[in-house]
């Protein structure tokens, strides 16, 4: 269905007045909705209508999308509400004006390694956040990474995670969740599934930051699905010699077939990657306002310290003696 047919283009839904489609996906449709009673843009998930019509999903996404909107974190797609509405499954979160990861990389290619660090360095922190309150994600990939002119990057669809304690790898409608191209083993075997699933996803994610591909490009989902269970990840040093040899070793062990070889949380990935590939200066600054207000007071503070200064200089002229003598008191004037 093309964007100028959708017959909910203009609608409103629960409050929210529907402008235009802006991504497509197996789970359901995404558009930039209106606010009617806050007035600000959404982005509105309107999740495919087979989900609403599993029982043990709908169950389930109505208690974990209460979960993930209490996560906060910058890095991180606020939740605004979630819930079910005339037989519809719907989420709305902050909308983010900017490409996705996925999108960034269609247009410019393999990333600057500095630049991939940066990026891929804020995922990981939403994703450890969200490990700590046992969440796992299970869906890493660059379209749900959306990404702002300042390169901040938010992590999208926390909405349609899975707690630590679900021991099941697949989705309740017997469907492994995950895209095929990020999926790590254990969601693909149906193992249990905790936070190494998403280092193992994230792994894929920084592989194809800097390759510009991802690692197992197959001409079909199964042969895709069988790489990521039996075969070792290719080289990145091959695929872009400029890259170090280094950063093959990092990719390996996010990659390993076995979540007990991984990185035990994305925040070593990280730092294996930026010790590999030099970037250890790189800075990942998430919200600009503090340093603005930390420079304002620096400059004010300078401001004082001068006058101090000139205060102390010129009196030491007019008053050179300031010599603290015993039972004396000495008074600053500031």
């Amino acid at each position: 269905m093309s964007v100028s047919t959708d017959p909910r283009i203009g609608t409103e839904f629960v409050g929210y007045l529907i402008e235009v489609a802006r991504g497509r996906g197996g789970m359901g449709i995404v558009y930039r909705a209106e606010d009617l009673r806050l007035k600000r843009k959404v982005a509105l998930k309107l999740l495919a209508p087979e989900l609403a019509a599993d029982d043990r999903f709908r169950d389930r996404f109505l208690v974990e999308s209460e979960l993930a909107a209490g996560l906060e974190h910058p890095n991180i797609v606020p939740i605004y509400s979630a819930g079910e509405a005339h037989g519809q499954l719907y989420i709305a979160m902050r909308y983010v004006e900017g490409p996705d990861l996925g999108q960034l990389l269609r247009r410019e290619g393999p990333l600057e390694a500095r630049r991939a660090v940066a990026l891929v360095t804020q995922l990981a922190d939403a994703l450890d956040a969200a490990h700590a309150r046992g969440l796992v994600h299970r869906d890493v990939k660059p379209s749900n990474a959306l990404v702002d002119a300042a390169d901040h990057v938010y992590l999208s669809d926390f909405g349609l995670t899975q707690t630590a304690s679900d021991r099941s790898g697949e989705s309740l409608t017997g469907r492994v969740v995950g895209t095929v191209d990020y999926a790590s083993p254990e969601q693909i075997t149906g193992e249990a599934v905790e936070g190494r699933a998403d280092v193992y996803s994230l792994g894929c994610l920084l592989y194809e930051c800097l390759v510009g591909e991802v690692p197992f490009r197959r001409d079909s989902e199964l042969a895709v699905l069988w790489a990521h269970v039996h075969e070792e990840p290719p080289s990145a040093h091959e695929r872009r010699p400029e890259l170090p040899a280094g950063i093959d070793r990092v990719l390996a062990t996010a990659l390993a077939k076995d979540p007990h070889d991984r990185y035990e949380t994305c925040a070593e990935l990280v730092e294996g990657a930026r010790d590999a590939l030099g970037a250890r200066d790189v800075v990942v600054v998430r919200d600009r306002r503090p340093l603005v207000l930390l420079g304002v007071g620096l400059l004010a503070a300078a401001a004082i310290a001068a006058g101090v200064v000139l205060s102390v200089g010129g009196r030491a002229r007019t008053q050179p003696d300031l010599t603290v003598r015993r039972n004396t008191l000495v008074r600053l004037d500031p």
